[in-house]
């Protein structure tokens, strides 16, 4: 308990003490995450880190050595007086939270999640909320494009050793639930389940006195899973010397430099003249969803991809860039709409709901931000679920296979071109705004800016 407790920014502190010294705590806040707009590279983004949320939601503590940290911080301590010391020791999230099941598509300016809570709960739990659900959307959004992008062949997650080790346990998750076929990470195998995969490095192959002692010796111990590096040296006289070393034991070959087009066809006639054509191709090396898409158009025979670097890191779109904002604050039930006019950043008022349509092959069609209390049009599926009340789950923890299979309908729902991983020319899917909402907008407008001509963002 209270491992996660000042895994926050400063300021989130400094408010919530001047909500407590000020007598705001009361006061009921309600905030929602979301995208303001989409990367340039991305068509759709995939929602993932709420389970990460809910676990801290319920194990949030400060301990006393937190506590005591606290009062040595120079802009803090001057609130850390022995009642705000009390109150973070007695602390604990008694909230709501609503939010989309992990594995749902969503767009620019969809909320994905949406907290009811005291002032000083709702403002201390943004940075964690936002870490979490950034972090983990950011890789399953890539990983959908990268198993899209794979077709029948499987993808499998390399990419421990390119970011922090706990960043690594959580994408190799986010990886698995969008698709990916397993994980060379043995802490998230563990943890969550997730089928696990390796084979020897070069430095194996390099350590021994020639190729064929190091496929011999490899062989020798593991009989039953030998898939074989071959590039060490030459890649065709490798996969020569891994059949004829593994013969019938040989599961696949793995080829992690080079032409990877020319070698794996190279590669492919090599094991089959020799008898070894239930062996797998398996390919890695800084490979992403735009090589993939070339080489199965070039006819390239992989069977597995190995995807590392650019997974973990999204290199083409390393942040989401979702944000966390105020939309309703008040007492109890009496709560007023509120939100940003500020150019280039304004929000949206009021707490929301987003209602989806769908066509009749399941596909996703049009997606609407309605007011959270508005009745679901008719052919209408709200995305977003009652998941906490008062600090306590509504239900147990999804399984990662359920994540997994709602992330695969989501992904088969998108529109064709969405689905896409090329330069072509495509249309966003754009969420509207109710009439409801529309004209909240301006009541809030005009109550809080009455001389301001910014134009909501769409």
């Amino acid at each position: 308990m209270g491992v996660d407790a000042l895994k926050t920014d400063l300021y989130q502190l400094t408010m919530a003490a001047g909500y407590f010294h000020r007598g705001l705590g009361s006061r009921t806040a309600t905030c929602e995450m979301f995208v303001r707009r989409l990367p340039e590279e991305r068509r759709y983004l995939l929602c993932m880190g709420i389970e990460r949320v809910l676990q801290y939601l319920e194990e949030l503590r400060f301990t006393e050595e937190q506590i005591a940290y606290l009062k040595t911080v120079p802009s803090l301590a001057d609130a850390m007086t022995p009642p705000f010391a009390d109150y973070l020791r007695a602390f604990r999230f008694r909230g709501d939270m609503w939010a989309m099941p992990e594995g749902t598509v969503f767009f620019a300016q969809e909320p994905v999640l949406r907290i009811s809570a005291p002032l000083i709960e709702a403002q201390l739990v943004e940075t964690f909320v936002l870490s979490a659900v950034n972090h983990a959307s950011m890789v399953a959004s890539k990983a959908a494009r990268v198993v899209l992008s794979a077709g029948t062949a499987q993808v499998v997650e390399f990419g421990s050793r390119r970011t922090h080790f706990d960043a690594a346990v959580d994408a190799a998750r986010a990886a698995y639930a969008a698709g990916f076929a397993a994980t060379s990470n043995v802490e998230a195998g563990m943890r969550y389940g997730i089928p696990v995969t390796g084979t020897a490095a070069h430095m194996w192959t390099m350590a021994h006195p020639s190729e064929e002692a190091a496929f011999e010796a490899y062989v020798a111990v593991f009989p039953n899973a030998s898939i074989l590096l071959i590039d060490t040296y030459d890649t065709l006289e490798g996969a020569r010397r891994a059949a004829a070393i593994a013969r019938d034991k040989l599961k696949g070959v793995r080829i992690d430099s080079g032409d990877l087009a020319a070698l794996s066809k190279g590669v492919r006639a090599v094991l089959d003249e020799a008898g070894c054509q239930h062996a797998k191709i398996v390919a890695s090396g800084d490979v992403n969803e735009h090589k993939i898409a070339a080489l199965r158009r070039a006819g390239a025979p992989i069977d597995i991809y190995g995807v590392g670097t650019d997974l973990v890191v999204s290199r083409d779109a390393p942040a989401l860039g979702g944000v966390y904002k105020l939309v309703e604050v008040g007492e109890g039930e009496a709560r007023s709409p509120i939100a940003k006019f500020s150019e280039g950043k304004a929000t949206l008022p009021g707490a929301h709901q987003v209602f989806r349509w769908r066509g009749p092959a399941g596909e996703t069609v049009r997606d609407v931000i309605a007011l959270a209390g508005e009745d679901a049009p008719a052919g209408a599926e709200p995305l977003l679920t009652a998941v906490m009340r008062g600090g306590k789950r509504l239900a147990s923890p999804e399984t990662l296979s359920a994540v997994r299979a709602r992330a695969k309908r989501e992904l088969a729902a998108l529109p064709a071109p969405l689905r896409e991983v090329g330069d072509e020319d495509w249309a966003p899917l754009t969420a509207e705004v109710s009439p409801g909402l529309e004209q909240l907008i301006e009541e809030v407008r005009a109550r809080v800016a009455p001389t301001s001509h910014v134009a909501r963002e769409d």
